[in-house]
Formats: C-alpha cells, structure tokens, sequence
C-alpha cells in the first residue's frame, strides 16, 4: 500500500471499497487499519475473489450506504431504499455529487495510475452536520 494512502486513512473508523481489488493482500493491509466493507469488480478474478459480493448494503453512524462496482449497473431506487450514499468504483475517475439528496462517491483509484486519471481515495466525515466528503490527490502529498 501507497505510503500517502496509509496517511490519508490515519484515524479512519472504517474502509470501503469499491471494488477492483486486484490483489487479496490489498484487503489484509486495509484491515490493519480498520473495518473494510469491499465489493468485487471486474479485474476481481479467482477463487479468493469469490468471497466478495456484487455489491453491499452497509449502515455506519446511521447513514446507509449502499456499494457496487459500476455506477451504470445501479438497478434500485436509492431515494425509495432510504439509502444516503453511493459508492462506487470502476471508472476510477474520482467524483461526489449530490442527486435528489443521495450522495455519490466515486474516490478514483489508490492503486497504480490508470490510464492518466489522478491517484486517489476519499474520505467521508458523517456528523451531525451533515456528509463531508473529501477527494485526496495522493501524488500531490
């Protein structure tokens, strides 16, 4: 794992990801630094990745969050599911938006430069307040 990874994700309570795992001890590094929520994605292959599923219902600090891999595969109503966020991977092209009160996070890829899209993660604070999502440049650190 990326130094400027570890140090983005100091102090975090809990790690999702969104999938494009690429290697199982990518997970085993994540857990040493808190709770991992992951789905599968598509250059997930082997028997290793068959422990993960399509995609993941989770609720933390009473928001639920829903995950999966590719955006344009979201088949539910997340506004009709109660779900407050969406995080997904597979463009690996980082984003937030907000739509209909949903929030979408898509925090790019930590991993090895793909294509010339940035290296990065996201952080999300839930406070009281609100959902304060931050995307962090990696190769700028």
């Amino acid at each position: 794992m990326r130094p400027e990874a570890e140090r983005a994700l100091a102090g975090v309570d809990h790690i999702i990801h969104g999938g494009d795992i690429g290697q199982p001890g990518i997970i085993t590094a994540l857990r040493r630094i808190a709770p991992v929520t992951t789905i599968r994605g598509n250059i997930d292959s082997g028997d290793w990745a068959s422990a993960y599923a399509d995609t993941e219902l989770v609720r933390l600090v009473g928001r639920t969050i829903f995950v999966l891999h590719d955006l344009k595969t979201l088949r539910i109503n997340p506004v009709e599911r109660g779900i407050d966020i969406i995080i997904s991977g597979h463009s690996h092209v980082p984003k937030v938006d907000t739509v209909n009160n949903v929030l979408y996070v898509n925090p790019g890829s930590a991993g090895p430069r793909r294509f010339k899209l940035p290296i990065t993660l996201a952080t999300l604070d839930i406070t009281p307040d609100g959902l304060r999502p931050v995307i962090h440049d990696l190769a700028a650190r």
